[in-house]
């Protein structure tokens, strides 16, 4: 489970078992017992959020919009593609 970014609560990360075939381009966050996924591709957006509340999930679509490309770059490192 490779940590790409941490920023104030949140833990952006990858599951290094990520099926297969592999979803698209995504990325995982954790805070304080709440856990969200965000696809990257086609477009930023949430996939699916248990425990985060509207503010907290616009953070963090913020967080991923600044970050967009050290997370598509970690992810190509980190799977190979």
């Amino acid at each position: 489970m490779p940590v790409i970014l941490r920023s104030g609560a949140f833990k952006f990360f990858f599951y290094s078992n990520e099926g297969s075939p592999r979803e698209p381009l995504h990325v995982h966050v954790r805070s304080s017992g709440a856990n969200a996924k965000i696809w990257l591709e086609p477009a930023i957006g949430v996939a699916d959020s248990e425990g985060f509340n509207r503010k907290e999930l616009s953070a963090i679509i913020r967080l991923v919009i600044e970050n967009h490309s050290l997370i598509k770059k970690a992810w190509h490192e980190h799977f190979g593609d």
